[in-house]
């Protein structure tokens, strides 16, 4: 990085505030996330996830809430109802015309945000609900099963998921970098120690040979490089703006510029739609207890070939649903007409569509292919090297995506801030004479 470096990070107090006031903000979640929710035997239902809610929705949602839903703390929610109330509206512009003029307007996307809380307060009273029914299923999970704890639960999970999603917002405004990104990010990051232990534990017991270690260790090292250098890699279409007359004799000179068009557009949400669909049958297993739908979920859990498969399929698929949902060539085509803009060798309008349509397409594929391998490989190298680091997927798209955005964010605010002082600095001395 050109200009100011790292160091300078605490000489700049507006910068330096920001990242202070995000640190205190995660401070908070992360003691929140270990404040036991009352009438809930926490080792009990620890137990359960440890034992039957591996490969379910359960241990899924317990992984984007930081053990919070295994620890049964009051911020057991997490961020996840407000994410999935997000993930509802996004998916909901492409189907109703009112809501996708709403994403495009000013006022109608602070509108939206404003639904998307009252949809989040209603997710996290239904998801409470479920919460409270589901440990009093579990034996010695809940002391006084009955419609008071019932009650007493929904109010603290509520309460907890409401703040949370109040603290996600409050960093984005006044720190650094995405607030519900980071409140994941961290709740991840978190889980790393536990794992590292027990992979400690894996070579004092023999049971993890040092060779294979090392193994692992350069496979992920190689895999995380990999993962940053797919995560900002982008194709660049070429773009040529041409002369334009300003009036009063100024002319705006025509320029070259390009639209850069992502090889991952998806980001990790083609795993997390495809884990989501993939789990359903050993979560029914585990809620209904039904022996054909046990017999059905040993089918598909991480140790079958059928699942490898199935969740490759579907990994696919979703890249490209997804990337059709939030990208749309017919809109980027009618904005570069409308400028006067055009890709050279293409008619601007439906051709300019079609093109970038096509190239968009054709790198989706490996996009689409590394989603699956970065998902699948943490299932081999489970299954065959018996290696019991938490090495998953979802997780590193996740950590690396926002360590990026977020240090890309520093970058920008150091970078602004040289050229403020450099500009503010003094006069030019130009042939002589002082000039600003």
């Amino acid at each position: 990085m050109t200009g100011p470096q790292i160091p300078n990070i605490t000489k700049l107090p507006e910068l330096w505030g920001k990242i202070k006031f995000t640190l205190l903000c995660l401070l908070i979640y992360r003691i929140g996330a270990h404040i036991a929710t009352p009438g809930v035997n926490v080792q009990a239902l620890a137990d359960f996830i440890e034992t039957q809610g591996q490969g379910t929705l359960f241990g899924l949602y317990d992984l984007f809430a930081g053990g919070g839903f295994s620890r049964a703390t009051v911020f057991a929610l997490g961020i996840m109802p407000y994410i999935s109330a997000s993930i509802v509206f996004q998916l909901a512009g492409p189907v109703f015309p009112i809501v996708e003029k709403m994403q495009r307007d000013e006022e109608g996307k602070k509108r939206l945000t404003q639904w998307t809380r009252y949809l989040t307060v209603a997710l996290c009273v239904f998801q409470a609900y479920g919460f409270a029914l589901f440990t009093e299923t579990l034996p010695g999970a809940v002391a006084n099963p009955g419609w008071l704890f019932r009650m007493t639960t929904i109010l603290t999970l509520t309460t907890g998921g409401i703040f949370v999603m109040w603290l996600g917002e409050q960093i984005t405004e006044r720190g650094i970098g995405n607030g519900m990104s980071l409140l994941i990010f961290f709740s991840i990051i978190e889980r790393m120690w536990p794992e590292t232990l027990r992979t400690i534990e894996a070579v004092s017991s023999r049971t993890l040979t040092f060779p294979k270690l090392l193994l692992v260790l350069g496979v992920m090292v190689l895999v995380v490089g990999f993962t940053v250098a797919v995560t900002v890699a982008a194709r660049r279409i070429p773009i040529q703006i041409p002369r334009k007359m300003m009036g009063r004799g100024r002319v705006q000179e025509g320029r070259k510029t390009f639209i850069p068009l992502r090889i991952n557009s998806a980001g990790v949400m083609p795993i997390v739609f495809a884990q989501s669909l993939i789990i359903v049958p050993g979560t029914l297993a585990t809620f209904v207890g039904s022996p054909r739908l046990k017999e059905l979920a040993q089918y598909f859990n991480t140790t079958s070939w059928l699942y490898v498969i199935s969740s490759a399929v579907l990994i696919v698929f979703f890249a490209y649903f997804y990337t059709s949902i939030i990208f749309n060539p017919v809109d980027l085509a009618e904005n570069l007409k409308k400028q006067g803009a055009f890709i050279p060798g293409v008619k601007p309008g439906a051709a300019t569509a079609d093109y970038i349509d096509d190239v968009l397409s054709r790198i989706t594929l490996p996009g689409a292919l590394f989603l699956t391998f970065v998902a699948m490989l943490p299932i081999v190298v489970f299954n065959y090297l018996n290696m019991p680091f938490g090495f998953g997927g979802t997780a590193l798209l996740i950590v690396v995506g926002v360590a990026l955005d977020t240090v890309q964010q520093i970058q920008q605010h150091l970078l602004l801030r040289h050229y403020d002082g450099f500009m503010k600095e003094g006069r030019l001395k130009f042939r002589g004479r002082q000039r600003f």
